[in-house]
């Protein structure tokens, strides 16, 4: 069943009717070429539910659809997971965002840290960050997430620390830290409710100082194992062991 994602005020309980505008209108009516009585699926992005619908009428700039129910199966993890990511090179921030988001990220905010070779100026951040939320968007649909994770403005390390800080979990992965059992300890000492923060390196990694920082915030570095992982792998790792953990029954 295909999936699209409207904005709060677009679904009308009253009346039972869900407005769909924007580009998904065109997508509904020359691509996936629907018709009326067709059933599809609506999230308004933020509270989880998925709302059935089925098409009543195609008009010129909108689709009109009865909404026939609500279905409130829990499809989110029970934490919220936000994905500090160092700024990597090349196109590779758009891979981390559509799988952060298909294991079940809340939110991505891309990180300058000091060993960052990319960097940003006002102009590309505002353009990198349009496209980056229609890649969460995508990837939200594909996945049939309740919401679509945030991705956040281009912060530094420091300012990242700051945000974290409030947060009741803090783990950064560091390839000089030791002990795996001691990071599995951690992981299953998950529960739901909680807000995670998780600091993935940029390709050089994390320098001490760095480290030393977020550890002083309360902010834990723990290992991944014995061989080294790429910055677009490390973070799909704990986020995949934080959805068996909580999800593994």
């Amino acid at each position: 069943m295909y999936r699209f994602f409207v904005e709060p005020q677009q679904i009308h309980l009253d009346d039972k009717r869900v407005i769909i505008t924007g580009s998904d209108v065109n997508h509904i009516k020359n691509v996936l070429r629907m018709r009326e009585g067709e059933e599809l699926a609506v999230s308004n992005g933020s509270d989880g539910r998925e709302y059935r619908c089925a098409i009543l009428e195609t008009q010129e700039d909108c689709v009109v659809c009865e909404l026939r129910f609500i279905k409130e199966d829990a499809v989110e993890l029970p934490v919220k997971v936000t994905l500090f990511q160092g700024l990597p090179k090349a196109d590779k921030m758009e891979w981390i965002i559509q799988k952060a988001v298909e294991l079940g990220v809340y939110r991505i905010v891309p990180v300058a840290t000091r060993r960052c070779v990319v960097k940003l100026d006002a102009k590309k951040e505002k353009s990198k960050l349009v496209r980056w939320q229609g890649i969460a968007e995508a990837a939200a649909k594909q996945s049939k997430r309740g919401i679509v994770p945030e991705i956040g403005e281009v912060l530094s390390f420091a300012q990242a620390v700051e945000q974290a800080k409030k947060m009741g979990v803090g783990l950064i992965p560091y390839e000089l830290a030791e002990g795996m059992a001691k990071t599995r300890q951690r992981i299953e000492r998950i529960v739901p409710g909680d807000e995670i923060a998780i600091f993935i390196g940029p390709e050089g990694g994390f320098e001490e100082s760095e480290i030393a920082q977020a550890t002083e915030a309360g902010i834990e570095p723990i290992t991944l194992g014995r061989r080294i992982l790429r910055t677009e792998t490390a973070g799909m790792t704990v986020l995949a062991w934080i959805m068996y953990h909580l999800e593994g029954e």
